[in-house]
Parts: C-alpha cells; sequence; structure tokens
C-alpha cells in the first residue's frame, strides 16, 4: 500500500487556485478595459478639382507649305531655318537663264507681230486686203503677247518668295537641287507660331464624362464654358500660358475609339513651335461631392471599404464606390452619404461590430492633399 504524500497534494491544490484566482482576474480587468480611441469625422460635401493629362503635338496656328510653281536648280537660298521672315520675302531663287531666253525669244516674236498688225491696218483701210487678214494678224499678236506674259511670270515664279509671316522651317532642298512643283517635299515650312495649337484625345468614357459633367446645352456650350487647360513641357515643367479648348470633332473614330480635340495657346516668347510634344492637363471640377481620404478607406476582395460608426459606436464596413481618386482623397459616388460618420485612420486595426470610442475630429481636417515629393 503506497503511502499518501500529503505535502505534494496540497503544492498541487494550492497552485490550481493560484491560476484560476489570476485567470479571474485577468478577465474582470478586459471586461472593465474601456474600447479603443479612434478618430472619426462627419461626412459632408466639397467641390473639388481634379486633373487629367493627355498626350498632344503642337503645331503653329499657320502652317504655309513653300512649293515652286515651276521647275528648275536652286540657284540660291535667302534664308536659314528658325529665321523670322514676313509675308512676300524672297526665301528660294531659282535659276532662269533659259527662262530669260524664252522671253527674249517670245519678246521679239511680239514684236513681230506687231509689225504686221501696223503694215496691214492701212492696206485693209485703203481696201486693198480683206478685213480677215488684219483679224487674223491681231490674233497672232494676241497670242505672241500671252505667251511672253506667261514666259515673264515665270521667270518670277523662279523667286520663291513666302506667303505668310513666321518662322522657317527644315530647309529640305539647297543650292543646286532640281526641283518642281511636282515635289512631295516642300522647299521649307514658314509657321505663324504667335499662336500655337495642341491636339489631343480622349477616350470614350472620358469624352462621356467631359459631356455629362460640363455645362451646356450643345457641345459648342460646353466647349465655351470648358475651363482653361495647362500645357506641361516635355522637360516636365508647365507652360507659363494657359489654353482653352476651341474644337472638338464630336465623334468617336471607329479605329482609335477616341474622340480629336484643338487647343490653342498663346506663345508671345516663341517658346513652341512646330512639332513640340507634352501634354495636356484639363482640369475636372467635382461641385458638392462627398470626398473621403484614402488612409479612412481599406481594400477587401478588389472593393473598397470604409469603417461606418452606429449610433451605439460600433462599426460596421461598408463598400464605397469611387468615381476619381485626387491626390490622397477619393470621391465618392455611392456607399455612404453626407452626415455619415466614419474612421479616418487605424482601419487596419478595426473589425465589424467593433466597439470604439469616437474621437470626432473637424472634416476639414482631413480633406487636405497630399503632394507626392520624389527625392533624388
Amino acid at each position: 500500500m503506497k503511502k499518501i504524500n500529503l505535502k505534494s497534494i496540497l503544492t498541487g491544490c494550492f497552485a490550481m487556485l493560484l491560476v484560476s484566482s489570476c485567470g479571474n482576474k485577468q478577465e474582470a480587468q478586459e471586461a472593465v478595459r474601456p474600447p479603443a480611441s479612434f478618430p472619426v469625422a462627419q461626412i459632408k460635401v466639397k467641390t473639388i478639382t481634379g486633373y487629367q493629362e493627355y498626350p498632344t503635338n503642337i503645331e503653329g496656328i499657320v502652317n504655309s507649305h513653300v512649293r515652286t510653281k515651276i521647275s528648275g536648280y536652286i540657284q540660291k537660298v535667302f534664308v536659314d531655318e528658325g529665321q523670322k521672315v514676313t509675308k512676300g520675302q524672297p526665301l528660294f531663287k531659282l535659276e532662269t537663264q533659259s527662262l530669260s531666253q524664252d522671253a527674249g525669244a517670245a519678246k521679239a516674236r511680239v514684236n513681230v507681230a506687231q509689225v504686221e498688225v501696223d503694215k496691214l491696218i492701212p492696206l485693209v483701210e485703203k481696201n486693198i486686203i480683206s478685213q480677215v487678214q488684219l483679224e487674223t494678224a491681231k490674233a497672232n499678236l494676241a497670242q505672241a503677247k500671252a505667251n511672253y506674259s506667261s514666259i515673264v511670270a515665270n521667270v518670277d515664279y523662279a523667286t520663291v518668295k513666302s506667303l505668310v509671316d513666321g518662322y522657317v522651317g527644315s530647309i529640305n532642298f539647297r543650292e543646286g537641287s532640281l526641283v518642281s512643283p511636282s515635289d512631295a517635299t516642300p522647299l521649307t515650312t514658314v509657321s505663324d507660331i504667335k499662336q500655337v495649337y495642341a491636339f489631343f484625345s480622349l477616350n470614350e468614357a472620358d469624352y462621356l464624362d467631359f459631356l455629362q459633367n460640363t455645362k451646356g446645352n450643345h457641345l459648342e456650350e460646353k466647349i465655351a464654358n470648358f475651363p482653361e487647360v495647362s500645357l506641361i513641357l516635355a522637360n516636365g515643367k508647365v507652360y507659363s500660358e494657359k489654353g482653352k479648348i476651341q474644337t472638338s470633332s464630336g465623334q468617336i473614330n471607329q479605329n482609335t475609339g477616341t474622340v480629336n480635340f484643338r487647343t490653342i495657346f498663346n506663345n508671345p516668347e516663341q517658346l513652341l513651335t512646330n512639332g513640340n510634344s507634352g501634354k495636356i492637363k484639363i482640369p475636372t471640377i467635382y461641385e458638392n461631392a462627398i470626398v473621403i481620404p484614402q488612409e479612412a478607406t481599406y481594400e477587401q476582395q478588389g472593393n473598397i471599404m470604409v469603417f461606418k460608426v452606429g449610433d451605439n459606436n460600433t462599426v460596421s464596413s461598408l463598400i464605397v464606390t469611387v468615381k476619381a481618386r485626387i491626390d490622397n482623397l477619393y470621391v465618392v459616388e455611392s456607399g455612404i452619404k453626407v452626415g455619415d460618420n466614419i474612421v479616418t485612420s487605424g482601419v487596419d486595426k478595426l473589425r465589424s461590430d467593433m466597439l470604439i470610442s469616437p474621437e470626432e475630429i473637424p472634416f476639414d481636417s482631413i480633406m487636405k492633399p497630399i503632394k507626392t515629393v520624389f527625392k533624388n
């Protein structure tokens, strides 16, 4: 018969009582622990402006392709690329030696025809010859004069002049080149760049947003009411002048699925020229919209979620539909409404039906966009 160790039994019982007592004390402490505090703001409407960027290419408002009206070899180029020229200023001179010889011969034929007419007039007056002979001579004279005038005009065309005020572009032919009116490539292009056009395209969805969100009863009114746009240059800097949308094709290109727009910019310092590229920055104004910070949201299975605070200070998760993202803010289309209270930060620590201690903060304090700063 084993001997019972009373000391061991008493020690075990004491340990069990101690553990039980500690557990009850911890449960009691948890029961009286206050709920965690979270910042909460009441949803209000706000007018906010977002921006979208679209690639653009730039052209002068007038691009005059300089071509010759006659065939010949270029004898002289009077201007250089980038030079400012005025309307009527000579740009190129074609070789005219053969034309000058033709003009001399044509002038001689005019003189011969004139002599013939002068000789026949008195003979007709004396009825020595018929009037028909004189009329024939006069017709020959008119034809000779027309031929001479045509050759003289060609001599004048040998000096190719600018048709507009502007700046000379690339000179595609130099001295000694044979050129003709049928050449596909112009001699050069003179561009008026006091103002420039910037062309860009909207996809179908953005175009519909433009129509639905811009005031006006028809496309022309909407374009007239649309705010000014900005131009981001190729070096990333914003162009100093604001632009205005002038026209739109108003039709979706079936091949590209886009609608074309044209914007005009003043170019007083001639900083912009043909071939420049950049981005058009278009403002989109959301008036009286529900806006929340992204910090107040989290993603779950592809949905954007927020925690709404109920009357009893318990939170429930809701799906919100977002129509736009502006800096660190979301423009909400549906899911929450004005007057709702949402948790604005620390949402990763929450779960549905959790009791919290709301710490009310001003709505405007959470609406400040955060600009991204890049460091080298």
